[in-house]
């Protein structure tokens, strides 16, 4: 038997300490009960008109290449993914968009290139983990704010020095709440900050045609950046950030996440290109509305022990690891699929049971779900 070394002993040391915590991930294929844990909240993913779309505009590149072959600025890139950018910024109201691989790496990109040492970077304590990582790997001066707090954030922006950036979600992953945008923006304004916000959770939902709360606010023109996803509403992959033509040829040029990344596939980006077209035809804004209402209006008797949210993110707060793992294992029992989030990923006492609603949950499953949860409850 071999003797473990001082890393295999660090390994087992902070697995033991996740299993004693209740909180060790691993990896399942749990994809036949009825999702009320995904992101797909239009079911762009599945969708079958999405995918004869798709199809059907391949038939025209009979010879597409199954990779890109290399990054954007040695051999990744084609005329489609620029024409695919330009449309992309013109749907959001931005100047330009830059696609990445993922939300990740967009943040990571952005956050870790553009603020310098001297800088500072104010970030919500719920900001999701790329926007953290990436502030991390910048040598900027790092501080977070209360969530939402604008009083705890302007304390920050007094004590600010160097250009300021301050980092926001449009709509928070696991609280499935709002961010006071316009406020924000007010106070961005009055200390000459930039102020990023991260619409992943907003994009396709919210907005004309699913162009998201900045667009649904008119505050394009005082947004610095924007960061779009495509895995989430839009059943896809992949990420673009919105902003100046400058920012744009700043990110090409200091953006490690986007210079040392082999570019995403044709067949990717065209899936991008036909989701947008699908936001542009039908009004899935109405859709997803009308379920959130059904869940809010089925879950008034217990809805106060759920995270405020006017978002397809329904969050149960249920203390404890344990506690959130075995609700979560009883309503899985009973036929759907939902998921536990653990600390760490969320603060101590504040671990829930994500529930996401989607355009393809019936009223009756979601009744069904509901009715459950009342008897639990």
């Amino acid at each position: 038997m071999a003797i473990l070394t001082a890393i295999d002993q660090y390994i087992d040391k902070k697995l033991a300490e996740r299993m004693q915590a209740l909180s060790l991930r691993s990896l399942a294929d749990n994809h036949t009960l009825p999702d009320f844990c995904s992101n797909d909240y239009l079911g762009f993913s599945a969708s079958s008109e999405l995918k004869e779309m798709i199809n059907s505009f391949l038939s025209s590149f009979p010879d597409y290449p199954l990779g890109s072959t290399g990054s954007r600025l040695i051999s990744g890139n084609r005329h489609f993914t620029e024409e695919l950018e330009t449309e992309i910024a013109s749907f959001h109201g931005s100047g330009s968009s830059l696609l990445f691989n993922s939300g990740y790496d967009a943040n990571l990109g952005l956050f870790s290139s553009l603020p310098q040492r001297g800088d500072t970077i104010i970030v919500d304590e719920l900001a999701h983990a790329s926007i953290i990582d990436g502030a991390r790997l910048s040598y900027a001066n790092r501080y977070t704010f209360r969530h939402n707090d604008l009083q705890s954030l302007e304390d920050k922006l007094k004590a600010a020095k160097g250009n300021i950036y301050i980092a926001v979600e449009s709509i928070y992953s696991m609280d499935g709440d709002e961010a006071p945008l316009k406020a924000l923006a007010d106070l961005a304004d009055t200390y000459g900050a930039a102020l990023i916000v991260d619409e992943a959770h907003a994009t396709g939902i919210f907005g004309w045609q699913g162009r998201g709360l900045i667009n649904h606010y008119g505050l394009q023109s005082r947004i610095f950046a924007r960061v779009i996803t495509y895995g989430k509403a839009l059943g896809s992959h992949g990420a673009a950030i919105l902003g100046n033509n400058n920012l744009k040829t700043y990110l090409i040029n200091f953006a490690r996440s986007f210079i040392y990344s082999t570019a995403a596939s044709f067949h990717s980006h065209l899936s991008i290109k036909m989701a947008y077209k699908m936001l542009r035809e039908s009004d899935f804004q109405n859709e997803i509305r009308s379920r959130i209402v059904f869940f809010k209006q089925e879950a008034d008797p217990v809805l106060t022990k759920f995270i405020p949210s006017a978002s397809p993110i329904q969050s149960l707060l249920v203390t404890g690891n344990e506690n959130a793992q075995k609700l979560a294992s009883e309503i899985r029992a009973a036929g759907f699929n939902v998921r536990p989030i653990l600390y760490p990923a969320v603060p101590v006492d504040k671990e829930r049971i994500r529930i996401c609603l989607h355009t393809f949950n019936s009223e009756k499953e979601i009744s069904s779900l509901v009715t459950l949860l009342k008897e639990i409850l």
